[in-house]
């Protein structure tokens, strides 16, 4: 019987162990996509409790913490730092097979060095000698970062952020790469006319030009985008259920843009016309600047009503949808295709019924320009975890070039999750070295070693910025 997380942790042949041990387990982190506060690097924020760390923003975790009925003021309500952590560490042992009983040990292990279960029984220590550790300068947010060889990472930005913490990184010279991510789902959320008002308001106070037409509203969308871009800012990065490629004319949008100023609601055909409008828009100023377009599509999102006006947005009450995606998405891209301006893109999918459209939608638009321009993006959300992992990977291979693949990304709000490359480091070798002593993959641990090596850095090195 093999012990629980040991060096050998997920990996079941010695073939897959060789892989991971001497390729893989190395190799820097590129995480081109997460939710971290560019605050907290900025200004190398110590935190104070390992709950502050943690446990503050983490939705996986209370939406656990929900299904073991736990309280709400222990997750995300009034209670101490010490309370909510006793909550989660009561959840834990409850979480078996569940992808968070695997990351919190090996969270655990990989930052603190602590190695025993968490339960109720061991909170206490866990808790006390974590928050000794968070004290010293070693567990600053930044050092955090270069335990686990962190070389970029992309946060996620809204067009209106004045980016100050990314320039007192560039002008403090910080060794590891922190870059903006251009996230303009606000700009088209106008399905909520007093929500987008006002979100316009904003917009047209930072770029000074009044916006009366919708060629404004456009100019001062590339203003922005160009302000990203002097800021290092070269991916951009939307959140929908799915695209837009609807028809319409120039006069139609100029229209529709017309009535919102107005406050007119809009009918659903109209809300499709400009969101499409304004996606194709920044897709050409994607690929004018040759920046890389990300797509995550299918979630749900905010459908617990109660907890959405107490608690608010991200809060762990989204799910998996079911939205008819595929003739949209090819739409976009053929469009941009054919006019030799649609730029490097990785989509995202939550439905894992989507795995082999997602997979398949993206060899339609492959080109010379690079080797795996069109990306099928890591295992998302709700599949980001051992079996979505496998199926993810399955149906690149099945579908396109793993070998061309750019790799996992954590798109965490904590500064804990890294680990979660080693997670798909592991998985990824384990399925590579079953396959070589199966007889399926030539024995040749030197290249299928460079392949591993370059899925997990140096694809995504050459991919961005």
């Amino acid at each position: 019987m093999k012990p629980f997380l040991d060096k050998d942790f997920l990996l079941n042949t010695v073939t897959a162990q060789n892989l991971y041990h001497k390729f893989a387990a190395g190799m820097p982190i590129i995480d081109y996509h997460n939710h971290l506060s560019v605050a907290d690097i900025a200004n190398d924020r110590k935190f104070s409790t390992i709950t502050e760390l943690w446990l503050n923003g983490d939705h996986y975790k209370w939406r656990a913490m929900r299904a073991n009925g736990i309280a709400e003021r222990f997750i995300t309500g009034n209670a101490g730092d010490e309370e909510k952590f006793f909550a989660w560490s009561s959840t834990v042992p409850y979480t078996i097979r569940n992808p968070l009983y695997h990351w919190t040990h090996l969270e655990l292990q990989r930052y603190f060095g602590i190695d025993i279960l968490l339960d109720e029984t061991s909170a206490k220590e866990i808790y006390n000698s974590c928050n000794a550790l968070l004290q010293t300068d070693e567990y600053s947010v930044r050092n955090l970062l270069r335990k686990m060889k962190v070389k970029t990472l992309c946060t996620t930005d809204d067009p209106c952020d004045d980016l100050r913490y990314h320039k007192q990184l560039q002008q403090g010279g910080f060794d590891i790469k922190v870059l903006p991510a251009f996230r303009p789902d606000n700009i088209i959320a106008v399905e909520n006319l007093n929500t987008w008002r006002q979100y316009f308001n904003r917009l047209s106070a930072i770029t000074v030009k009044p916006i009366k037409t919708f060629d404004d509203f456009i100019d001062a969308l590339k203003k922005r985008h160009d302000y990203f871009a002097a800021s290092g800012c070269c991916i951009s990065d939307h959140g929908g259920e799915v695209m837009y490629a609807e028809d319409y004319t120039q006069k139609e949008v100029t229209d529709i843009f017309e009535k919102l100023l107005q406050g007119h609601l809009l009918r659903q055909d109209e809300i499709a016309q400009f969101k499409s409008a304004v996606l194709y828009e920044l897709a050409l100023l994607d690929h004018e600047k040759g920046w890389v377009q990300q797509w995550h599509l299918g979630a749900l999102r905010n459908v617990n009503s109660r907890l959405l006006k107490e608690i608010g947005i991200d809060a762990g009450m989204d799910s998996i949808g079911d939205f008819n995606i595929t003739r949209s998405m090819a739409a976009f891209f053929d469009k941009l295709y054919g006019t030799k301006q649609l730029s490097k893109t990785i989509v995202y999918n939550l439905n894992p019924a989507d795995n082999e459209l997602f997979a398949t939608m993206m060899g339609n638009f492959q080109d010379e320009t690079m080797p795996g321009k069109m990306q099928y993006g890591a295992a998302w959300w709700f599949l980001d975890q051992k079996d979505g992992m496998e199926k993810q990977i399955n149906t690149l291979s099945n579908m396109g070039l793993l070998s061309r693949f750019i790799g996992m990304t954590t798109d965490s709000r904590s500064f804990m999750s890294f680990s979660r490359h080693e997670y798909f480091r592991r998985i990824l070798c384990n399925l590579l070295g079953a396959e070589i002593e199966n007889g399926e993959l030539p024995n040749d641990l030197q290249w299928l070693g460079k392949i591993i090596q370059d899925i997990c850095y140096h694809n995504a090195k050459n991919y961005f910025c």
